[in-house]
């Protein structure tokens, strides 16, 4: 479905649902409905052949893409509906063409959702009306190098490259680095580095710090490391962060967002840079990041009263 503004303006997005469940299903339908009304051509992002999608009496009718670099090409912005997982799948695809995303959360926990799912028409009405912002959200560049220096494979990361031990009898040796300068030396499970929007995911759930999304810098969180001194790092966006695993360890992986894998043979190594093209993140509103900590994570605030106003703290003795 093709149509134009009355303009004569081409506007096109790119809908990436989450189909995991019935009610998805129906976001999806009423999402693809309101944009084409709009003038807005839809395109659909499905799996594979068998996604019930693809022969949707109504999703059906749209143009179907599937998951590749160019898949965004030519879109206003790539409208997610679905959990975390979803929304990093859906940023690789944008970030491939510096696209905005914008994620209505129809999972659980869904940090980096801008909305949640009862305020899906409003957020259509906003994209329609093209009533909103965009932030850039800080991404890392990965390169992996074997022992003797050459390029394995490269990538990059939204939320964090986790490097993993794929020998469960034992642990990874490993060498923290940062510029060039070793850190620490440990037996771990991997070692994680995340950007500040990352530091929700993985690595707090590793015992990292919570950083909010606004601050450059760069966070390593050593993952279940079998050492003394194993405490997150957190480090210049201007740093290089390497992580080398000993020739004699167990192979590894690093993995990005989860779902970008780059094999770690014995002896090879991870050097992590501050990308150089963000996620162009799509803001509805200007809510502080702290109320969505609080919300996302359900943390106890009864008894805070707040900042008393000026007014209430003048001292009523005091003349005029």
């Amino acid at each position: 479905m093709t149509a134009s503004t009355n303009a004569g303006e081409l506007r096109r997005v790119l809908l990436v649902p989450h189909t995991g469940r019935s009610s998805n299903i129906e976001s999806a339908i009423l999402a693809a409905k309101l944009l084409d009304d709009a003038g807005i051509d839809v395109r659909v992002l499905i799996n594979d052949a068998d996604d019930p999608i693809a022969e949707h009496p109504v999703l059906g009718r749209f143009t179907h893409v599937r998951h590749a670099a160019d898949a965004a090409e030519g879109a206003e912005l790539v409208l997610v509906l679905g959990g975390d997982g979803t929304f990093l799948r859906a940023a690789d695809m944008a970030h491939a063409v510096d696209l905005p995303v914008l994620g209505i959360n129809l999972g659980h926990v869904g940090f980096l959702a801008e909305w949640e799912s009862d305020s899906l028409e409003e957020a259509l009405k906003r994209v329609i009306d093209r009533d909103y912002r965009i932030e850039d959200r800080m991404t890392l560049t990965v390169v992996v190098l074997d022992g003797g220096g050459e390029e394995i494979g490269r990538g990059w990361a939204l939320n964090e490259v986790s490097i993993e031990n794929l020998n469960r009898r034992g642990v990874l040796d490993a060498t923290l680095e940062v510029d060039a300068r070793p850190v620490a030396s440990f037996g771990c499970d991997g070692v994680l580095i995340s950007t500040p929007t990352g530091s929700t995911a993985y690595a707090f759930s590793a015992g990292g710090p919570v950083l909010w999304p606004e601050l450059d810098a760069i966070l390593v969180v050593p993952n279940n490391a079998h050492a003394l001194f194993t405490k997150p790092l957190v480090v210049s966006p201007k740093s290089t962060v390497a992580v080398e695993s000993n020739s004699d360890t167990s192979a590894a992986m690093a993995v990005m967002d989860g779902f970008r894998p780059i094999p770690m043979p014995p002896g090879s190594r991870v050097e992590v840079t501050r990308g150089e093209r963000p996620v162009r993140w799509v803001r509805l509103d200007s809510s502080p990041f702290t109320d969505r900590l609080v919300s996302k994570l359900r943390l106890p605030v009864t008894g805070w009263r707040g900042p008393q106003k000026q007014a209430e703290n003048k001292d009523p003795r005091s003349a005029g």
